[in-house]
């Protein structure tokens, strides 16, 4: 007779592995990142010094920095026939799709792709970081029929991020406050996204495929599409009242609210929500637009009020990538690529102590049945 077993839906609460990459301290508000509180980080450094700190388990000295920024700029340049595959996709096509089929094709152009060595994935792993916002940008150019957009070596590399998807050379505030939404989505423990590459990356599968895993996942609307579901509900409420009549009708419909709650951040805000809340106040400054804001903000009371339910990161990052000029499609793709360091980092990890990931089941349906 089967022994009863405890379960736990979702995994909730459940250890699935070791690391000392990051945590969500929940009691004292702080995602560690190496041993950093991914915040305070996100107010002072650059995303690559994130990337290295990531990647080496240290911050990098001036010259190690530049080494790296050259390392990016020097991979930059997606293959040809990559991006003949974007042209050839069909119009409909959901944008982390067109991303999921780019780097798929581009593992194919990786010399070093069945070599799980430390050394060998932090090579790849500068060579995704590189080709993903081009795979980005270029994927939703091909969507709309308008001419591919090249990197430039001369601008950093989140004001090129930037200008690839925008065609225009970001303001210094643009630049600041992009590269700041690439450091908090940049690494958060052990999300969907991230688990789904640890496991791919425990058959000792490759980096490329443990990505294009994660990207699937990312792609669902409880996890990284909810940015874009914000937006949208922001752009259908048009003005303050709207909003907060358009989140009672929902409420009342029992319709989901994106953007809010967190399966970590159950009793108070994300920090990084925070984070970006403060971001689009900077960028309303520069640019106008202050009922935005307020839209925002009868959003956030109105939730708080209702369902005693707290911002996460996508609500508030909706609208800065709404200023920064960003296409609500590629909002989820861009989740993907400031992602990338932290998921790559996880399949090091992974491909250094690896532990095939194998859980068994609660089995409830029949027994002894004979044809």
């Amino acid at each position: 007779m089967q022994t009863k077993q405890n379960i736990f839906p979702g995994l909730e609460g459940v250890i699935a592995c070791e690391t000392d990459i990051s945590y969500l301290d929940v009691e004292n508000e702080e995602i560690v990142i190496r041993g950093y509180d991914l915040i305070e980080l996100s107010k002072t450094e650059s995303y690559l010094d994130l990337v290295y700190l990531l990647m080496n388990k240290k911050f990098p000295t001036k010259s190690e920095r530049y080494q790296l920024e050259q390392e990016l700029k020097n991979e930059y340049e997606v293959p040809k026939n990559v991006l003949s595959v974007l042209n050839l996709l069909p119009n409909q096509i959901d944008a982390m799709d067109a991303l999921r089929t780019g780097i798929s094709v581009l593992s194919g152009f990786e010399q070093e792709l069945d070599d799980l060595s430390h050394e060998a994935n932090k090579r790849k792993t500068i060579r995704l970081i590189a080709k993903v916002p081009s795979i980005v940008a270029n994927s939703y150019h091909a969507k709309m029929k308008n001419d591919f957009i090249m990197p430039r070596k001369d601008l950093s590399y989140s004001a090129n991020f930037l200008y690839m998807i925008t065609g225009k050379v970001p303001t210094l505030l643009e630049e600041s406050v992009f590269d700041q939404t690439l450091m908090v989505y940049s690494e958060h423990e052990m999300p969907n996204s991230t688990f789904t590459a640890r496991v791919i990356a425990s058959t000792t599968s490759d980096i490329y495929g443990a990505l294009t895993g994660a990207v699937a996942s990312l792609k669902g609307k409880l996890h990284g599409g909810a940015n874009e579901a914000v937006m949208k509900m922001l752009l259908e409420a048009e003005t303050i009242d709207g909003m907060e009549c358009l989140i009672h009708q929902k409420l009342r419909d029992k319709e989901r609210i994106m953007g809010f709650g967190h399966r970590v951040y159950m009793k108070k805000m994300d920090p990084r929500a925070q984070l970006m809340k403060e971001a689009l106040l900077e960028l309303i400054e520069e640019k106008g637009y202050q009922e935005l804001y307020d839209m925002c903000v009868i959003g956030e009371e109105v939730m708080k009020k209702e369902k005693g339910l707290y911002p996460n990161l996508d609500y508030y990052a909706a609208p800065v990538y709404y200023l920064l000029g960003i296409p609500v499609d590629l909002y989820t793709p861009i989740f993907l690529a400031a992602r990338t360091i932290g998921i790559c980092t996880h399949v090091i990890e992974q491909h250094d102590h690896n532990r095939l990931f194998r859980p068994r089941v609660e089995y409830t349906g029949p027994r002894n049945l004979h044809v």
